[in-house]
């Protein structure tokens, strides 16, 4: 189906659950992803409607990651980028302390770049390492990093800027569970119960480490 039932959207879209019975379906990615309809017309408000919105997609006016968006249903995962060519506004796809996905506003020179998380790493003939991300993008890269690392993607040349390591002290998002959301430190790290404890600013709170992101 093309269309969702409204009381079934994930708790992370930042939508009325009561309104019309149907609301768009993204092509890929429904748990962790939003259709840019719903990032255009209800939190940028640049489309009062599908109609409108088709329209500045048709004029290729939208780009996602760098590149033109097609649809109207694609996905937009967490931290991708979107950019309105008219104005040349560009914003990042986060997530909020109360679990909803939200757009804010960032720097022209943040636009080309991307955090995604390692969730596999691989040697392939000829000794070359894959790197496969939490955003589905694959990368043969020389640098030196682990599962569950962040990288620093520039979408413009696209090839891995640096690795963010994932260690004490480093800076984290909670981006899945009941802390999701929240940023802190890494406190302590158990690799064998595959959990962390994160300072969130308040208190250490234990979380799944396959929940965590590193962002700095």
């Amino acid at each position: 189906m093309s269309h969702l039932k409204r009381h079934a959207i994930p708790k992370s879209w930042p939508i009325k659950r009561k309104g019309t019975a149907f609301v768009v379906k993204p092509m890929l990615g429904l748990s962790n992803s939003l259709p840019i309809l719903i990032i255009l017309r209800d939190l940028l408000k640049v489309a009062s409607n599908r109609k409108e919105a088709k329209k500045m997609i048709h004029q290729k006016s939208i780009l996602l990651n760098g590149r033109a968006v097609r649809h109207e249903k694609e996905g937009v995962l967490l931290f991708d980028t979107i950019t309105l060519v008219p104005s040349k506004k560009s914003y990042r796809l986060t997530i909020l302390e109360n679990d909803k996905l939200n757009v804010e506003e960032i720097k022209e020179s943040e636009a080309n770049l991307k955090i995604a998380k390692i969730i596999n790493k691989k040697t392939l003939n000829g000794k070359k390492v894959q790197l496969n991300l939490s955003d589905g993008r694959n990368f043969l890269s020389n640098i030196k990093c682990n599962v569950n690392d962040s990288v620093l993607i520039n979408l413009k040349e696209k090839k891995i800027e640096k690795c963010l390591p994932f260690v004490e002290k480093s800076e984290v998002i909670v981006f899945d569970g009941k802390h999701s959301g929240e940023k802190g430190k890494i406190e302590k790290i158990d690799n064998e119960r595959k959990i962390a404890e994160v300072n969130n600013g308040g208190e250490n709170v234990s979380i799944l480490i396959k929940q965590i992101m590193v962002i700095k």
